[in-house]
């Protein structure tokens, strides 16, 4: 079969089980009325029309959208071929015609009176069939404490942006739980790596509570995909199984995997059952039967068997077993199951992953029914080395963040033009792109650049014209400075491309203190400076922007940070030339002015609290031993990442709160350790540093201390003062 006819023949497999009927239709319309009532209210919601029909969208079998009317008091009427469609027509009329914006952190939803009209019918079909969103590890870096009403939010997002796939993982560990497996689950904030086979037990267990939460979650998250007409992914049985089974079942066939991320065999080293072991298919099935009975089904499954952990053996017999094993349990329950596979494996592990071991696993599973996640694809593409997955169809995914780290970064430019190069391929299997952050929340114009692409056939053809009309657009009015700074941005923090990009933040302010620290950047921190000048001068105009206050806050973090780098330099040089002086003036600048400074500016805004954060934890609780279990697991999360500071720093944040207690103490350890070596002629000793800085960390990590949950002083003053303290040192060379 042929690479188009393998794409073809799941497009046509998926929109047949998709379902059609007029009261599908009625349904999705429903729902994107009222999304459009939530999103501007029910009086501004009234001049819009609504309306749903597949017939639209016959010809090509792919979501379409027509937008026509307004003006004149008359009415926009919005069709769309599924609910999905229909919703992101709504959002590029509101987009486009009134130059409105839909964010994470706000919206800007000014409309314009009258209406504008569409001046000619637009029609808009989609150049795919999926539209992805999410990462495994989302769940746990960003979703994990989240109620119905931030789930809400957040579905009306993905139906704005035009998301018709997406991850909906949530509740399946009280469908293990019925096996009384308890002790095996790991806490909730680590719940993503327990569900890749790559963590057990670690701080958990889960409370009886958490579990009935989950499953009224889970309902009501499908209950909403599916009446926007997206297409919820359920996980399937991948082949770990917990080490308690093999008491009940004595002579199971089973194998120790290697440990992960730092971690002994207490918390890793997972059990995984062997593909022609008759318990497989067994506890497959009954899974899935499980799950799809409470949940129902839209016949797409995730499972990921060697997440980051090497195979046992690289025999490509015994990956296309494995890999079998796990098609054959959904199938037997699931006749129409289609795989969603994560691929990223194949670019993580790229020593082991051969073309013969990358083949036994694409070809142990029938064409069009393995969909697999090109999962880092703006920066590592996998389906060029791989002749387009083998002919098994893929989703072209933009992975960006690692961590749900802050700090300004992106590859716009490798972004806007993978898509159509995926696209043109030879032989190109390619059915959709894909949004796969590990943590969202962030850089929110790469998500708005990356949402647009899933609906054009061809890049933007100018990224800097396009950037001067998100700023427009985000803060409700064209202004010069503004667009300037923005595209000053483009142009050095989301102009990262090759080896530069790793979509962690290595910035030393967030990292544990050493002699060794990369401070080297890929842009020009001048760029960085000069944006934010720029945006400070445009505050008289934009200052009651809560889209440009959450921007200025966010920059003068950014600015915070370069400075950060340099006066760590600084320090370092002094130390190192015994000079002690220097050392202290660097020191005390970084420790005790930069790093409060900082504190101060995150405090005046609600999406840089700890306290926050920390306030959605214990919200999830139901007693006061539960909030004080879930807070640890959030702590633990941010900084250590395992007891002993396994993944010590990956989930890094810059928050209010977790800067003054957390970072702060350490960078004064730091510094101070210095001053003392360099005064008392000893060698600064890492491993002593590590030592004492291990005790700051987690006498952070197992306080109780509250911290705000509400913002305290305001932006532009707090960032103003910070501006008028550095920036004229900086330009003067004089730091």
């Amino acid at each position: 079969m042929g690479a188009v006819a393998v794409a073809a023949a799941l497009g046509l497999l998926l929109l047949a089980t998709a379902g059609g009927s007029a009261g599908d239709e009625a349904r999705e319309a429903a729902a994107v009325r009222e999304l459009l009532a939530r999103l501007l209210g029910p009086g501004p919601a009234a001049a819009f029309s609504v309306s749903v029909e597949r017939a639209l969208a016959a010809e090509s079998g792919l979501d379409t959208y027509r937008l026509s009317g307004g003006g004149a008091g008359a009415q926009v009427r919005v069709l769309g071929s599924t609910g999905v469609a229909a919703a992101a027509g709504l959002h590029r009329y509101l987009r486009d015609f009134c130059g409105c914006h839909v964010a994470w952190s706000s919206s800007q939803l000014r409309l314009p009176q009258p209406l504008p009209a569409v001046p000619e019918e637009l029609t808009e079909a989609t150049p795919n069939r999926y539209r992805y969103y999410q990462n495994v590890c989302t769940q746990s870096y960003s979703f994990v404490w989240w109620d119905w009403a931030h789930w809400e939010r957040e579905i009306d997002w993905m139906a704005l942006n035009g998301i018709n796939l997406a991850l909906a993982w949530s509740g399946q560990e009280a469908i293990w739980q019925r096996s009384e497996i308890d002790e095996y689950f790991t806490g909730p904030a680590f719940l993503a790596w327990g569900r890749m086979g790559n963590l057990h037990t670690w701080s958990g267990p889960l409370p009886r509570s958490w579990h009935l939460k989950q499953l009224y979650l889970q309902h009501r998250i499908l209950d909403r995909m599916r009446a926007f007409g997206m297409i919820p992914v359920l996980p399937a049985f991948a082949g770990h199984i917990p080490r308690a089974l093999t008491r009940v079942f004595p002579q199971v066939n089973i194998t120790q995997l290697g440990s992960w991320g730092h971690f002994n065999c207490s918390y890793s080293c997972s059990f995984l059952l062997a593909p022609e072991d008759p318990l497989f298919p067994i506890v497959g099935s009954l899974f899935l039967r499980e799950l799809t009975k409470e949940f129902g089904t839209d016949h797409i499954y995730g499972a990921d068997t060697f997440n980051e952990m090497q195979p046992p053996s690289s025999e490509p017999s015994y990956l296309a077993a494995a890999t079998a094993a796990v098609y054959q349990a959904m199938i037997t329950v699931d006749p129409d199951a289609v795989w969603l596979f994560q691929g990223w494996l194949f670019q993580h592990q790229p020593q082991f992953w051969g073309p013969a071991q990358v083949g036994a696993v694409l070809g142990a599973v029938p064409r069009g029914r393995l969909l697999v996640l090109d999962l880092f694809a703006e920066i590592q593409p996998v389906y060029i080395r791989t002749a387009s997955f083998q002919g098994q169809p893929f989703i072209w995914c933009m992975l960006h963040n690692f961590g749900g780290n802050h700090g300004l970064f992106g590859a716009l430019e490798s972004v806007n033009r993978g898509p159509t190069a995926a696209r043109l391929f030879p032989n190109s299997t390619m059915v959709g792109t894909g949004m796969t952050p590990e943590g969202i929340g962030q850089n929110e114009v790469v998500y708005a650049l990356m949402a647009e692409l899933g609906w054009r056939k061809d890049p933007v053809a100018d990224l800097g014209a396009w950037v001067t009309g998100f700023a427009a657009r985000r803060y409700g009015v064209s202004h010069g400075d503004a667009e300037a700074a923005w595209r000053l941005l483009l142009r050095s923090v989301y102009n990262c491309s090759g080896e530069a990009y790793s979509g962690h933040n290595y910035s030393p302010l967030v990292r544990r203190p050493s002699l060794r620290m990369v401070t080297t950047v890929w842009y020009n921190r001048s760029d960085v400076f000069e944006a934010w000048r720029l945006l400070l001068k445009a505050t008289p105009t934009l200052a009651t922007s809560p889209a440009f206050r959450y921007d200025l806050v966010d920059i003068t973090r950014q600015a915070v940070q370069e400075l950060v780098s340099l006066y760590y330099e600084k320090a370092r040089t002094a130390y190192l030339n015994k000079e002690l002086v220097p050392l202290m003036r660097a020191g005390g600048i970084l420790a005790y002015e930069l790093l409060p400074a900082l504190d101060k500016v995150l405090a005046s805004d609600s999406h840089f609290l700890l306290g926050s954060w920390l306030m959605q934890a214990r919200g999830a609780a139901v007693s006061e031993t539960e909030a004080h279990f879930y807070e640890q697991n959030s702590r633990y999360q941010l900084t250590l990442w395992g007891p002993e500071g396994n993944i010590l720093d990956y989930a890094n944040k810059q928050l209010a709160g977790l800067v003054a207690d957390y970072y702060a103490p350490r960078w004064r350890l730091f510094m101070e350790t210095l001053v003392a070596n360099l005064a008392q002629g000893i060698p600064f000793q890492q491993h002593l540093f590590d030592k004492n800085a291990f005790q700051l960390e987690q006498t952070f990590v197992l306080g109780t201390k509250r911290y705000p949950s509400e913002p305290q002083g305001d932006t532009v003053d707090l960032a103003k003062k910070v501006f008028l303290k550095f920036y004229p040192l900086w330009v003067a060379g004089s730091l």
